[in-house]
């Protein structure tokens, strides 16, 4: 990547450096006509010409380079970030909230667009092109040089003023962009909640109140840098600089010291240098952002990960005993969840966690797949710590059939058999009739290849046996179920129980109970209370 950023870089040097030809013709071709030498004239004009034909395509190749350094980067940046966070615990999902999340994948990845596309280039063309301009113009004359520089060091004095704070607040700003984008997505996600609750209002409210903040931060910052950006911006306006170059420039000419066309060349070069020192601004403040982007991005591509352990279970193995010895975990200091839990659940036996909302019930059984792990204490599947098994054996070994089912935005073929994609035809459908739910993808326009969300929308209730249908495809020995039925219509309620009974035989089963129901012919009842102390 860095050798095609400095091929970029080199022609960008080149093509700066032609930039000072019109001046140079200029020059020449003022002696030139003075002379009377139109052949010397002509041949200027078409040498300058070339240079510049040759100035633009050296830029526009210099730039192309970069833009597809970028391109390549934003994809491997974007497919460091997905991988990240696919090994990323549950507790950082606590912990972090959507906005952020959404915005290191779309926003920060582009912003780093402005320091790897345009930066390598912009960078050298915003310091060559002056700096070469400057030269030639004390190589016409010193004195010449010094007039057109003259308003520089005061533009720069207020503005290194202006942003000797620049960091700390683009970070603040930064943080206020991430709390607008959060209630967005947090709006976005639950209206269909707050509309059918009546609470569109207070929803909203919290939007309005993240923007409002950013927007009295901004005006803040802001206000102040427009007074002295006013101040900075009169000591370099075109009046200015033409009073100074053509003032001074008249009096060297009626010295003798220099010539008319020498005086033009060095007040246009005059009149360009404050352009490319706010180009220089505009691009340190665009580092500025960029910078923080790359911060961020580095927390989302840094999170520890769930380290995954080398033992592989016997698949043929199916009864299946499960030991939580003494397991402790907090989502955080003062915040403790679960203390010195211990439990076994036997091999084909159902064991239901009752207990308070906040009471660990979920907590304890989705530790058991490694949501997150343990502070302290072990969680053993036949005697071998989770922690040393391979993810694959793992996930074939744990299935889950939650309360709230997700399916991904794919085929019902695909969120079936989404732990065993290998599965035949034969078999998806077996999980779907065992899962109650055959009937109702026939009876769709494309059966298994309808894709979720795109061409149906699936009720609660089959969205459930959908995913009751996937755990049965995976036919793993340990189930941990979070009570499907809590949440449906009693219509679906019968059909989701007899795809339970169906997926429950024979297996380890953990029920996370919400309801007295939950528990009848559970063989083991395991009752957690909230820890008071928190």
């Amino acid at each position: 990547m860095q050798p095609i950023i400095y091929v970029g870089q080199f022609l960008a040097l080149i093509s700066s450096v032609l930039a000072v030809a019109p001046y140079v013709a200029l020059v020449a071709l003022g002696h030139a006509l003075f002379n009377h030498d139109i052949g010397r004239a002509t041949t200027i004009i078409q040498w300058l010409i070339m240079a510049f034909l040759s100035q633009l395509t050296l830029y526009f190749v210099a730039l192309l380079i970069t833009h597809f350094a970028d391109a390549k980067l934003v994809g491997i940046n974007r497919r460091q970030i997905v991988a990240s966070i696919s090994r990323a615990p549950l507790s950082w999902f606590n912990q972090t909230n959507s906005g952020k999340v959404r915005k290191a994948i779309e926003d920060d990845t582009l912003t780093l667009h402005t320091l790897i596309a345009h930066a390598p280039v912009e960078r050298v063309a915003a310091v060559v092109t002056p700096l070469t301009m400057l030269i030639y113009a004390f190589i016409l004359d010193w004195r010449l040089g010094l007039l057109s520089i003259a308003t520089i060091p005061i533009y720069l004095s207020i503005q290194a003023y202006s942003m000797r704070n620049m960091g700390t607040k683009t970070a603040q700003m930064d943080d206020y962009l991430g709390q607008v984008s959060a209630t967005a997505v947090e709006f976005a996600d639950g209206i269909s909640v707050v509309k059918a609750f009546g609470t569109v209002g207070k929803a909203h409210e919290r939007y309005r109140e993240a923007a409002a903040r950013f927007a009295d931060f901004y005006y803040e910052w802001v206000r102040p840098l427009l007074r002295v950006s006013a101040v900075s911006e009169s000591s370099i306006a075109i009046p200015v600089l033409l009073l100074i170059n053509i003032g001074g420039g008249s009096l060297l000419i009626a010295a003798g010291e220099v010539a008319v066309e020498e005086v033009v060349a060095a007040t246009l070069i005059a009149l360009v240098l404050p352009g490319t020192v706010q180009t220089i601004g505009m691009m340190l403040w665009s580092y500025q952002l960029a910078g923080n982007a790359a911060l961020r991005l580095s927390e989302v591509m840094t999170i520890p990960p769930v380290v995954e352990g080398n033992i592989e279970l016997d698949p043929t193995v199916r009864e299946v005993s499960v030991e939580y010895h003494n397991v402790s975990f907090s989502y955080g200091p003062g915040t403790p969840v679960l203390r010195d839990f211990s439990a076994r659940l036997a091999p084909g036996t159902v064991t239901a966690l009752i207990g308070p909302s906040g009471s660990g019930k979920s907590t304890a059984a989705t530790m058991l797949s490694r949501f997150q792990d343990p502070d302290t204490g072990t969680i053993t599947i036949n005697e071998v710590d989770i922690r040393d098994l391979t993810f694959s054996s793992l996930y074939s070994t744990v299935a889950f059939v939650l309360q709230d089912p997700y399916l991904l935005r794919m085929s019902i073929r695909d969120n079936i058999c989404l732990a065993r994609p290998d599965a035949s035809d034969e078999e998806v459908w077996k999980a779907a009739e065992a899962a109650h739910v055959a009937d109702e993808i026939r009876a769709l326009p494309r059966g298994l290849e309808t894709v979720v969300g795109v061409d149906t929308a699936l009720s609660g209730g089959q969205r459930q046996r959908v995913s009751i249908a996937r755990a049965i495809l995976t036919d793993a020995p340990i189930l941990i179920l979070d009570e499907a039925t809590t949440s449906t219509d009693p219509d679906c309620e019968a059909d989701i129980q007899a795809a339970l009974n169906e997926l429950v035989v024979g297996k380890t089963v953990l029920v996370i109970a919400h309801k007295p129901e939950s528990i009848r012919g559970a063989d083991q009842i395991i009752e957690l209370d909230i820890i008071k102390d928190r």
